[in-house]
């Protein structure tokens, strides 16, 4: 993939790239989309499908995560994707399941390699807090792939807020020559967040899923009815609209600066609103702008 890239890149073709772990849905292809109008036909485009081992802990859903390349190879054709890029473990982590002296605490599993990149001040909150291993291991791969694809533009989705940031300063702190595009969540009709992980809700699951987006416009409502609201307030009665839903249980709410994910006390007009549900045994996140 580097030698590909690199040989565009000397004949001036500028590069896009949307990076996924997989099992795409309009979502993904809405970023692949953003990236063409970025760069026009001339362009090409660049996905990557491949689920990082590095972001999930051991307890995680790493050996369920949803997977069917032939259907995202369909659809990527289909959306005039130039390039699937497909790595496995051996080609993203030399040494990878190679002994090593002692695995570091958290580490999905003993292994060889060694080297990661850490964002230590963005990613120590909300899912960092949540989920430790989780950003080490999202800025290791997106810094591998970077240096692999080349980007000029790379395209994350809103969904993933706080990752979006954690990357958006890892690549501005190393001077990655790429332009960080962040795109609009895309949802079903009924507000859910579109996931790959949406697979996993069976029957009623999906109706009580949709309690994220129900909690995200009661703080709207709230906001745009009283201007400034004390967030411990605000999250005492998300939670308990939340947990209504007899699946449902909260992980966590949070309001923020958008900008420095800096917590805030008074909730107010512009403030960035994130949470983790888990439904059944799903855990789902979404965020909003109040």
């Amino acid at each position: 993939m580097q030698q590909l890239a690199l040989r565009w890149k000397r004949v001036g073709v500028k590069i896009g790239f949307v990076p996924t772990m997989g099992y795409l849905h309009d979502g993904h292809l809405s970023l692949v989309r953003e990236a063409r109008k970025r760069l026009g036909k001339k362009g090409m485009i660049v996905v990557s499908i491949y689920v990082n081992p590095t972001q999930f802990a051991p307890t995680e859903d790493l050996s369920k995560y949803p997977r069917d390349l032939k259907r995202d190879l369909q659809m990527c054709r289909a959306e005039g994707v130039d390039v699937v890029f497909t790595p496995d473990d051996a080609e993203m982590y030399p040494r990878w399941g190679e002994a090593a002296d002692k695995p570091a605490r958290g580490d999905a599993r003993p292994t060889g390699y060694s080297t990661y990149v850490i964002e230590e001040k963005l990613g120590r909150v909300m899912e960092g807090a949540a989920r430790p291993v989780h950003f080490r291991g999202v800025t290791t791969v997106v810094a591998k792939l970077f240096n692999l694809v080349q980007p000029d533009v790379a395209v994350f989705g809103q969904k993933d807020f706080q990752q979006a940031a954690v990357v958006k300063r890892m690549a501005g702190d190393l001077n990655f020559p790429v332009k960080i595009v962040v795109a609009p969540t895309r949802r079903e009709p009924d507000g859910l967040a579109m996931s790959s992980r949406n697979k996993y809700l069976a029957g009623d699951l999906r109706r009580q899923a949709r309690v994220l987006w129900r909690a995200m416009q009661a703080a709207q409502a709230a906001v745009k009815q009283s201007n400034s609201v004390p967030a411990a307030k605000l999250k005492a009665n998300l939670k308990k609209l939340i947990e209504s839903e007899p699946a449902a249980r909260l992980d966590y709410v949070e309001f923020f600066e958008p900008e420095t994910l800096a917590p805030v006390a008074q909730v107010t007009r512009g403030a960035q609103m994130a949470l983790a549900v888990f439904v059944g045994k799903t855990r789902l996140i979404d965020n909003i702008r109040l």
